[in-house]
Order: C-alpha cells, then sequence, then structure tokens
C-alpha cells in the first residue's frame, strides 16, 4: 500500500466536504424568488360591463378625427400649428352616457348605450367665429354627429373663451421675440443679456378684466432648471385678441416696480438712464438653488414594498377588483381621474367620483402674480397627467396603465405610465386591541388598501391625485400638492405678499382649492341628506337629584332643500353628514355613507368680484343638489377665459329643490392657503399639503365588514402564537422569505416632447 494514499484520500473527501459546504451555505444564504400565485379577489359583477365608461381608444379617436374632417364640410388645421383665424379640433375625449341608460344597462335588461365621443372644434375661419361641441357616434365606426353646444350651454360658445392651443403660446412666443423684443435691444442686451435662448416666459390667466378680452401677461424668467423661482423683473402685456397676428401688440411693459407705455418708452428710458436697474446674477444651467439634483452622495436604500404571494388585486381592461371593491376608472382631458360605478361586497355605494377643478388665486405687487386665477381644468388636468417613475411616484411594483389623450393635435397621444395601481400597507393598524382585564388577548387587523394614482403636471405645480379604498368599506379622495412655486421680482413692498425665497424671488402668497363631484348612490338612486351633531345637556343626577351633570346628546336633521345642504367654506357644518337610503341596518337605522372633508383652505375671492361666479363653486366646502344630466360638472373648460361671463356658474345649481329621497350629488371642495417659505427650495414638498374627503360607512353595515378580512389577527395568552395555523404573522420567515421580482427600471416621460 502506498503510504500516501491515506492522505490522498483524506484531502480529497476534506475538498469534497468543503465544496458541499458552500454549496449548502450558498443556497441558504440566497431566499428564492417570490411565486406568482393567482389573484384572489371576490368576483363582483361582468368584466365587460365596465367598459361603457372606457376611455376611448387611439383607434376610436383616429376614427372621430377622420369622420369630422370628412362631414363637417369645411378644412381642419392641424391644431399643432393653427392660426386663431383657422378652424381645428382642439380635443376628443369620452362622451359619458346618460346615467339611467347606464344604470339599465348594468342591472337590468338594458341594450348597452351607443358608444360616443365628444369633440370640441375651433372654429376661427368663419364669420362669427365660435367654439363648437359635437358628439360623434357610433364608435368604432362613427355614422353621425350632432351639435350639443346649445343643448349644454344654452347659447353658442364665444371664440375668445377658446382655452389657448399649444400653437397660440407658440405665436406669442414668437411675436415677443422677434417683434416686441426687437424694440429694447440695448436694454435687453445690458441689463438681461439675451440672446433668445436664456429667457423663458410664463403666461397669466385669465386674459384681461372683462369679457371679449384676450389681453397677457408675460413674466420673464432665466431659462434653467427650475426657472419658475428665477425671475428677472421684466414682465410684458400683450393684446393679442385679433385673429390676425400682424395686429398683436405690446400693451404695456413693466419693469423693477415701474410700468412704461411700450418696449419703446423701455428702451428710451433705459438709453436716458431714467430705470433703476436691478441686475440677477446669471443662474447656470442646472438653477444652482432650483436644481433638484440631490446635494447627497447615495446611501442605504430607501425602504420598499412588495407581495411575496403575488398582487391580490386584479386590473382588466378598464375595471379594478380588490377584496370586496370594484370600480371602473378612466382618465378625462380636462378633469384627469374618475372612478364610475363603485361598488363594495356586490352593491353599488357610487356612480361617480370625479375631478372637477384646481383653482389658484395669487397676490403679489407684480402685475403678473396679482392678476394670476389658475383654472387648470382649462388647461387639462388629463391631458397634463404626466408618466410615473416607478419607485418614487408610485411604489416600483405598482401595476402600471398606459394612456391615450387628443388635443392640441389630429394625432392620439399615448402616455405610458401615467396611472398606477396598487395595494398599499400603510404601516399601521385597521383596528387593533389588546387586552390585559379579565381575558388576555390580542386582536388586529393591518391597514392595507388599494391606491388608483395619477399626478398632474400643470405648468410649476404637480398635483397627485389619489382614490384609496379600505377594507372597512370607507373610501378617500385626496390630492397632495407639489412642484415649484410661482414667483414673483422681490421689489418695493413685495413682503406683503409673500416671504422672501431668493435674492430677487419673492414667493408668492395664493389660494389652492380643489373640488369633486361625488355621485353616492347608497342603496339605491334615490337618498336623502341626514345631518347628526352634538349638543350639551344640562340634567340632574337621577340617583343624586342636588346634582347636576352636562352630557352630550345627539342631534339629528333631516336637511329638506338644496339651500340648507350648501355649506360656505368657513361656516360651521354638520360633524357627521351622510346620504340616508331608503333602507335600514339590523339594528333599525337608515343605512348611510358620511362624507368627512379635510381641507385648511384660505378665503375664497369676494363674491362682489366681477369673475367669482365663474368659480361659485370655491364658496361651499359642501354643496348637495339633486343630480341633473344637464349639470354634469361645476364648471367649464371655457371659464378661465371669460370668467366675467360664466359658461358655467355654479351658483345656479342652488335653487332651493327639494333633496328628499332624490338621486343627490354632493360637490366637495377641500383646499389650502400656500405662503411658500424658505424651505419650499428647490420645490414644494407634499408633507402638510394634502387635503381631501372620506367617504365612511355609517350604519350602512351592520358591524364593520372588515372583521371579514382574511388579514385579520387573534390570538390569546392559552395559545401558541408562535404558530402558523394560530398566527399568520408567525409564518413571515416562511411565507415572505422571497426575493420580489423587479422589472428592469424604464421611463418614458421624455419621448416625443
Amino acid at each position: 500500500m502506498n503510504p500516501k494514499l491515506p492522505y490522498v484520500l483524506l484531502f480529497g473527501a476534506a475538498v469534497i466536504i468543503f465544496i458541499l459546504s458552500c454549496m449548502l451555505l450558498s443556497r441558504d444564504g440566497q431566499s428564492p424568488s417570490c411565486a406568482s400565485q393567482p389573484n384572489v379577489v371576490e368576483k363582483t359583477g361582468s368584466m365587460s360591463q365596465s367598459l361603457v365608461f372606457a376611455d376611448l381608444t387611439a383607434e376610436e379617436m383616429s376614427q372621430v378625427v377622420r369622420y369630422l374632417q370628412g362631414h363637417l364640410g369645411v378644412p381642419l388645421v392641424e391644431a399643432s400649428r393653427a392660426k386663431p383665424s383657422d378652424n381645428c379640433i382642439a380635443s376628443v375625449d369620452l362622451q359619458v352616457p346618460a346615467k339611467a341608460e347606464v344604470l339599465r344597462f348594468l342591472d337590468g335588461a338594458g341594450a348597452r348605450p351607443p358608444r360616443e365621443a365628444l369633440a370640441v372644434l375651433y372654429f376661427g375661419k368663419q364669420p362669427e367665429p365660435n367654439i363648437t361641441e359635437y358628439v360623434v357616434g357610433p364608435l368604432p365606426a362613427p355614422a353621425y354627429h350632432r351639435d350639443v353646444t346649445v343643448q349644454k350651454y344654452g347659447g353658442k360658445v364665444p371664440y375668445h373663451r377658446r382655452p389657448m392651443l399649444g400653437s397660440e403660446y407658440e405665436q406669442l412666443r414668437v411675436f415677443l421675440e422677434t417683434k416686441a423684443f426687437a424694440a429694447a435691444p440695448t436694454f435687453l442686451q445690458e441689463v438681461l443679456e439675451y440672446d433668445r435662448t436664456n429667457v423663458a416666459f410664463q403666461a397669466t390667466v385669465p386674459h384681461g378684466f372683462q369679457s371679449g378680452d384676450r389681453v397677457t401677461w408675460f413674466v420673464l424668467f432665466q431659462n434653467v432648471s427650475g426657472f419658475f423661482v428665477h425671475p428677472v423683473g421684466l414682465e410684458v402685456l400683450v393684446d393679442h385678441s385679433s385673429l390676425d397676428i400682424s395686429q398683436w401688440a405690446v400693451s404695456r411693459v413693466f419693469y423693477n416696480g415701474q410700468y412704461y407705455r411700450d418696449m419703446i418708452q423701455l428702451e428710451s428710458a433705459y438709453v436716458q438712464g431714467r430705470i433703476s436697474v436691478e441686475k440677477v446674477r446669471k443662474a447656470p444651467w442646472d438653477g444652482d438653488f432650483s436644481s433638484m439634483k440631490p446635494r447627497a452622495p447615495g446611501a442605504a436604500l430607501f425602504p420598499l414594498q412588495f407581495e411575496p404571494q403575488g398582487r391580490r388585486y386584479s386590473v382588466r381592461n378598464n375595471q379594478v377588483l380588490f377584496q370586496a371593491w370594484s370600480f371602473a376608472f378612466g382618465m378625462s382631458v380636462s378633469t384627469g381621474l374618475r372612478l364610475f360605478d363603485i361598488r363594495h361586497k356586490g352593491e353599488r355605494v357610487a356612480y361617480e367620483i370625479s375631478v372637477q377643478e384646481a383653482l389658484s388665486v395669487y397676490g403679489s405687487n407684480c402685475p403678473g402674480g396679482m392678476s394670476t386665477r389658475y383654472m387648470d381644468r382649462s388647461f387639462g388636468l388629463g391631458r397634463y397627467t404626466s408618466p410615473l417613475v416607478p419607485g418614487v411616484d408610485c411604489p416600483y411594483l405598482a401595476t402600471y396603465v398606459d394612456t391615450h389623450s387628443l388635443s392640441d393635435s389630429l394625432r392620439p397621444k399615448k402616455r405610458k405610465a401615467s396611472l398606477c395601481i396598487f395595494e398599499h400597507n400603510l404601516g399601521s393598524p385597521l383596528r387593533r386591541h389588546y387586552s390585559n382585564l379579565q381575558s388576555l388577548y390580542y386582536g388586529g387587523l393591518v391597514n392595507s388598501a388599494l391606491v388608483i394614482r395619477s399626478i398632474a403636471t400643470v405648468g410649476n405645480y404637480d398635483y397627485v391625485w389619489d382614490f384609496i379604498f379600505y377594507q372597512n368599506g370607507a373610501i378617500e379622495g385626496k390630492v397632495q400638492a407639489t412642484g415649484y412655486p410661482s414667483s414673483s421680482f422681490l421689489h418695493g413692498d413685495g413682503l406683503r405678499y409673500g416671504n422672501r425665497l431668493w435674492e430677487h424671488t419673492l414667493g408668492t402668497i395664493h389660494t389652492q382649492f380643489f373640488n369633486y363631484k361625488v355621485d353616492l348612490d347608497v342603496g339605491g338612486v334615490k337618498n336623502s341628506l341626514v345631518a347628526h351633531d352634538m349638543a350639551f345637556e344640562m340634567t340632574r343626577a337621577p340617583w343624586s337629584p342636588e346634582q347636576q351633570i352636562e352630557r352630550p346628546r345627539l342631534t339629528k336633521k333631516v336637511l329638506d332643500t338644496e339651500d340648507q345642504a350648501a355649506f360656505r367654506l368657513q361656516s360651521k357644518m354638520p360633524r357627521y353628514i351622510y346620504f340616508a337610503a331608503n333602507s335600514k341596518n339590523k339594528w333599525g337605522h337608515q343605512r348611510g355613507y358620511r362624507i368627512q372633508i379635510t381641507s385648511f383652505a384660505g378665503d375664497h375671492i369676494p363674491e362682489a368680484s366681477s369673475m367669482e361666479r365663474a368659480i361659485s363653486w370655491a364658496r361651499y366646502q359642501l354643496a348637495v343638489t339633486r343630480r341633473k344630466e344637464e349639470e354634469p360638472s361645476s364648471t367649464s373648460i371655457y371659464n378661465q377665459n371669460d370668467p366675467w361671463t360664466p359658461t358655467v356658474a355654479f351658483a345656479d345649481f342652488i335653487n332651493n329643490e327639494t333633496i328628499t329621497n332624490e338621486d343627490l350629488v354632493a360637490w366637495i371642495t377641500a383646499g389650502f392657503l400656500h405662503i411658500p417659505h424658505s424651505e419650499d427650495i428647490p420645490n414644494t414638498v407634499t408633507v402638510g399639503n394634502s387635503v381631501g374627503f372620506l367617504l365612511r360607512p355609517y350604519n350602512y353595515y351592520d358591524l364593520d365588514p372588515s372583521i371579514y378580512s382574511h388579514d385579520g389577527v387573534f390570538f390569546t395568552s392559552e395559545q401558541d402564537f408562535t404558530a402558523c395555523e394560530i398566527n399568520p404573522l408567525a409564518c413571515l420567515p416562511k411565507t415572505a422569505s422571497c426575493l420580489p421580482n423587479f422589472p428592469p427600471f424604464t421611463y418614458d416621460g421624455f419621448r416625443n416632447m
């Protein structure tokens, strides 16, 4: 026997043991990938029925455009190239069918309503230029169109009310650069170092002071990242009311606190040394202080959410199913995210929940700032819905949905990942109790909710729109505001209108108001509005009559009319106000859904203002009216450019009609006052800038429906709470020890800009 053989065998055995040990360690050190489990959802109706609310497809939009081009008998110019004197298609969107037709289809044996589109056209090349709205159908093969303008608005819509197209903004930019600025070359070169690339413009609205005006202040900023907080002190008022671009003219000029007749007078005053010049330090292209580039290096990764056993919701076409919830969703080009046919446990609780308007009213001692009242619906909350960044705008593993819109163009535009849906663990209990009296136990339920979200970037502001569905039957509508503050050039008494944010930057005070339409159908279409609150009453203690007790008692009132149901913005409103059904729960109470508003609104513009009626919805924190097809919205895209003769005045909706046992709509306004401060640089955070409302079951069920959730946890002191069959949390090392499958990061937000 070779004396070396035992050593060779021992060495070989050691190598094998080492290799096996490495393999075992490697396998134990890396968790398996999370398996995708079938979606666990309750089936609550036909998926195909939700398509009655589905947004138009890109092909349907194109079909509508082709039909209009061939059947109106007038040439239609591509909107992106249209002059004010041309005819063009401004937008194409879904024409939502009448509610009665839809309910017959959803709930009975009614036929599916015809699928139709609503097209908004500008007719500038006519003896009497006007805006016309057509309903076009049936889709996908249009065969008819009908003019619904007079039916909707009581008359033709004057042409001056049209929202500005991108082409008009471009034509105004060219006018400023080639004509207006040509009159002040010395001032622009020496004061602004103007080279036709280093200046950005921001237009203000409304355009003037009376119906028919189309006169706009253009505020100039340094053309850098975050230009909104880089004002240079120059503002130019342009009269572009003529449909002939050659007739446009400068009406007034403002620089560093002084007004001038036009650019010629500004140039003359500068050359003669009669201007107080305030030179602004030239900012680098990244904006310097306004840059959103992180100032710190990367460190440990922030926490991420994942679904170890797969998604517990499903998204098919435009319908979402989540536990006991189901709803259809859509994206309006003007109002953005909207929901229809919202059901819990198979029963409809709301027919429609939709955003109506986002309003900002600014103050300043500069003309552009002091005259600004943004009504963002006119720009398009859906049109400016932006692609979402996975991991920041929404959880990385959310479901992302593409949307299409057609505005300012003859071709539909696709916005990838512009809507997201995800289940969100809020990191807190929905309900819980730890019992250490009498019996010893713990019972709780994780607060996991479904969120559907879109984010609209309208100019300087970004609005994060959420609708949230909780396991107890509650729905939350929430908006968070972020983006850049709007600013003015700091001069004179500017600090009366805001805070100084940088050397020449005044962050201007402004209000933010958001209006929602909530068409609740609680236990059926017919509801009444009931208010519950409290009052203290004095009583003698029955067991000790010489003693007095102050005790709270319940107050009840049925609000019979629209006037009683219109609650002014800063007025006291009943703490419990709810839509009551014509049915009762097990305990004899009317089944209801309560409206609870979260708002920190500033003051509404005085009603004596000539433009107040255009935004009269903002008078009210809550107004409940009869639902009418002829009152589909609280405002109009045409109110922005003619608020002095509003196309839709919400105040007219409230005319003291009875609202007992009727189909009702709640119009909810939430808002906040924003006084920009130094922490709004580089831009505004969402923390503290979140408002909205809750819709909560109020005696709607016999008990909290979340008790039937699969996520509940309960164990007693006598049970083995480390056993999986007793406590599902004990199984997490086994059921949740997996690696989520993160797809590669993609983003399409910079394509086709």
